[in-house]
């Protein structure tokens, strides 16, 4: 009988499907024991700790071939890509600038787009990376930017939501699902930037709460990417 999964931090269904021998996440995420989940999550690349991912047993697939010839057989995969966006901090791209990746042992060198984006295609395995960005600005060994594969939780978490905030430049503190007073002063000053709206009597913008409800975290969803 096939198993359901418990996902853990830094789990995603390419690295959970790769666990389990199988070569193409969406046997996994397509599979209709997984819809609930999957109208939930949205993302196989975002799933939170806990979460149940029900895991088909492999079937064998027979060709039939005459023995006196010679045959190629394609594995066709899905390859995980990466994808980072790099900006100053006045939120301007950080464009044409020399990079490396630094994954799975490996050094690519590469320069960052007119939108200061980089992709890659990465092994379904990899969780810990590191981007390395060096532009006249910066010391001579570059910045520095750790970057954790798979670690992004859902944005309804307070944890998804502190990661966003994080790699947006808006918040520093423990990635954790504690409504902190530093979380909540992050969500203020992300409100204040991409919430406007008519100010109240006091001067503060309407929307500027404190609390990421639905509607800052659709925009919050949005500004990140993801």
């Amino acid at each position: 009988m096939a198993p359901y999964h418990i996902v853990e931090q830094g789990e995603h269904v390419s690295r959970i499907a790769k666990k389990y021998g199988l070569s193409d996440y969406r046997t996994i995420w397509d599979h209709g024991n997984n819809d609930e989940l999957k109208r939930t999550r949205q993302n196989p690349n975002v799933l939170f700790p806990g979460d149940r991912l029900f895991v088909p047993d492999k079937e064998q697939r027979i060709e039939a071939r005459p023995t006196d010839h010679r045959h190629r057989f394609v594995l066709k995969t899905h390859k995980l890509r990466l994808a980072i966006v790099v900006e100053d901090m006045y939120e301007k791209p950080v464009a044409s600038a020399p990079a490396e990746l630094h994954v799975e042992g490996e050094v690519r060198r590469l320069t960052t787009d007119s939108q200061g984006k980089i992709e890659q295609d990465i092994p379904s395995t990899a969780e810990n990376a590191r981007l390395i960005v060096k532009t006249p600005e910066t010391p001579a060994d570059g910045v520095v930017l750790p970057v954790k594969i798979g670690h992004l939780n859902p944005v309804d978490k307070v944890s998804g939501q502190k990661g966003r905030l994080a790699n947006l430049g808006y918040y520093f503190g423990e990635i954790d699902e504690t409504e902190d007073p530093d979380f909540r002063s992050a969500v203020e000053e992300f409100q204040c930037d991409h919430l406007p709206s008519p100010p109240r009597p006091n001067g503060v913008p309407a929307e500027v709460d404190g609390v990421c409800g639905p509607k800052t975290q659709a925009k919050l969803k949005e500004v990140h990417g993801c």
